[in-house]
């Protein structure tokens, strides 16, 4: 629909607010706000000004993560617990292209701290990894997670 079609539309529910139900005008709302958007839009694009993408912006969850484990091993003080990257670490830390060898000190360190529900399921899925590998060779962790699992389990049993 066209803007000025959104803007008669608001016009006449300004008039007859009585005709109009709340949901109604949410609904007339969010398509005028939404067509404001993509007029602005269409204008850079005519000014040839690319807009930005907000994709290009977002840092990966693993960037994110690293960057929260440096914090903690580094500054205590400035550092806040964030339970997405403490469960995206502990889902990863087997992986070396994941959580790459100069991070897994500090990982394990991080590690020494972990109480609770985290620090039991921790534990539980490093011996279920031990036991998979024992059954499946080798193959069964990335590579360098078996020797990555033993520190874990050592260091938390």
């Amino acid at each position: 629909m066209q803007p000025e079609l959104f803007l008669d539309l608001m016009s006449a529910k300004g008039s007859a607010s009585a005709s109009v139900s709340p949901v109604e005008q949410r609904v007339l709302e969010r398509k005028l706000k939404k067509e404001r958007k993509k007029e602005a839009r269409r204008r850079l694009r005519e000014a040839g000004i690319a807009a930005a993408s907000s994709l290009a912006s977002k840092r990966s969850g693993a960037a994110l993560a690293l960057e929260y484990l440096c914090s903690w091993a580094q500054k205590h003080e400035d550092w806040r617990f964030q339970k997405t990257r403490q469960t995206w670490l502990l889902l990863h830390m087997y992986d070396r292209d994941q959580v790459p060898d100069e991070h897994f000190p500090a990982l394990l360190a991080y590690l020494e701290g972990l109480r609770g529900r985290a620090r039991e399921l921790t534990v539980q899925k490093a011996e279920a990894l031990m036991r998979e590998l024992d059954q499946a060779g080798a193959c069964a962790l990335p590579p360098g997670g078996t020797q990555r699992a033993r520190q874990v389990l050592q260091l938390l049993s």
